[in-house]
């Protein structure tokens, strides 16, 4: 008979002078050996063990992660569930990053989707800075995103027009943040460093948008096709900077290259003077998106121009991949600030819809709203040639007049300078005479 060479219990190797095994304690005909542990011992041992409390570091995968969100074992600092949010819905989707310098997202956003009483859909987008040098700024952008966000649902949903919605919505998230310095802890003074935040929201339905904002959060349009129809920047920002091109007494490249340029002048909190909420509505006439974001984006592409040569060109059809890349290219510009953005997919409607309501012979009429966004330059001539063809011709942006026209009328032309004269030879300098007798 050969010898065993494996233990029949637990398949250990046996030396041929072993008469249990070492591993299990079994014989070598599978008794157990007297006062030896079971052959599950190991995992009747484990299985007793206390188990591992807390949560597991992302950085060493030790379980010492304490209540303030640091591991003991390494000191590193664990992400937060605002750190980086994304949210993707049938046509719109947003991306928020705490960025590479703040040590927490001082952002918020949201999206939704609801449809009007009528049936038709409609998405909505809200984006919130909170104002750094405020008590709880990532609170104050929170809350005014989930008050604006709620009061643009109910309103849409009872059959409300856009604007007013938008009106009543902003005035809501105000309303909540001022709130906040009579809640929690804070400053003795509640008008003094009360929780505040910027606020820039969209309504997107059957190709019309509408956008409200306060402070320097901004909402740009990016068209699909940017070689016949120029992207542009809807917003004014609430700033020092706009403050000093508006009166007239900086150019915008001396105001933005200021200090003080980023200082905003509007803003949602108990120690905002008046809030002024702006709102713009129109329907444009190609496709493409609008982007609603933070200054932590804008700040590295401030121009519409600029910010579109880092838009997808598939943005419309794959807005989540187009608002992961802007967020993606602001960290690797730096990511000095929180970044957030909201990319809404805009299909404009086909000229004459809506005309069949109208009686037989009655002329159609587009309801697309005439803008600057797909005319890639406008001038003098072309305003003049508006006027005569259209006695109701006026521009449809907020105080953006056209240029050429008389609200914004071009600079005289500089007189044609002289022609040079060619310079007269040089003599070197001759030496003093010597003195004479």
């Amino acid at each position: 008979m050969p010898q065993q060479t494996v233990c029949p219990s637990c398949s250990e190797p046996l030396e041929p002078e072993d008469a249990y095994c070492g591993a299990c304690g079994a014989s070598r005909d599978g008794r157990t050996a007297p006062g030896a542990m079971p052959a599950n011992w190991a995992t009747a041992r484990a299985e007793g063990a206390p188990p591992q409390h807390g949560p597991v570091c992302a950085h060493c995968g030790l379980p010492q992660v304490t209540a303030d969100g640091y591991c003991e074992a390494c000191g590193g600092a664990q992400p937060r569930p605002r750190d980086h949010m994304e949210k993707s819905l049938a046509g719109v989707a947003g991306v928020s990053d705490r960025g590479l310098r703040h040590h927490r997202n001082e952002d918020s956003f949201t999206i939704a989707a609801t449809s009007l009483p009528g049936g038709e859909p409609v998405v909505v987008a809200v984006v919130c800075d909170g104002v750094s040098s405020s008590d709880r700024p990532d609170e104050a952008s929170e809350t005014a995103v989930d008050a604006a966000s709620e009061s643009l649902l109910s309103a849409l949903e009872a059959g409300r027009a856009p604007t007013a919605a938008m009106r009543q919505a902003i005035a809501d998230a105000a309303g909540a943040v001022a709130d906040l310095a009579q809640t929690g802890p804070g400053p003795a003074r509640p008008d003094l460093n009360a929780p505040a935040c910027t606020y820039v929201s969209a309504i997107a339905s059957g190709g019309r948008i509408t956008i409200g904002w306060v402070g320097d959060t901004r909402a740009y349009w990016i068209p699909d096709d940017r070689a016949g129809a120029e992207p542009f920047r809807l917003t004014q920002d609430d700033s020092w900077a706009a403050r000093m091109v508006e009166a007239g007494l900086m150019s915008e490249a001396e105001a933005y290259a200021d200090p003080r340029a980023h200082a905003i002048t509007g803003w949602l909190g108990a120690d905002a003077e008046e809030v002024v909420p702006h709102t713009l509505d129109f329907t444009p006439h190609v496709p493409g998106v609008l982007l609603i974001c933070t200054d932590g984006l804008w700040n590295y592409a401030e121009a519409a121009t600029d910010l579109a040569y880092f838009v997808r060109p598939d943005a419309r059809a794959e807005p989540l991949a187009a608002a992961q890349t802007l967020v993606k290219f602001a960290v690797a510009a730096g990511g000095h600030d929180n970044i957030t953005v909201a990319v809404l997919p805009i299909d404009p409607p086909a000229a004459g819809a809506g005309a069949e309501d109208r009686s037989e012979g009655e002329d159609e009429e587009d309801p697309r709203t005439a803008t600057a966004l797909d005319l890639p330059l406008i001038t003098a001539a072309g305003a003049r040639r508006a006027a005569e063809e259209d006695e109701d011709y006026e521009p449809t942006l907020p105080d953006l007049p056209v240029i050429g026209s008389p609200a914004a009328p071009l600079p005289p032309a500089a007189p044609p300078a002289p022609p040079a004269t060619p310079a007269a030879p040089t003599v070197p300098p001759q030496p003093p005479h010597p003195p004479t007798a």
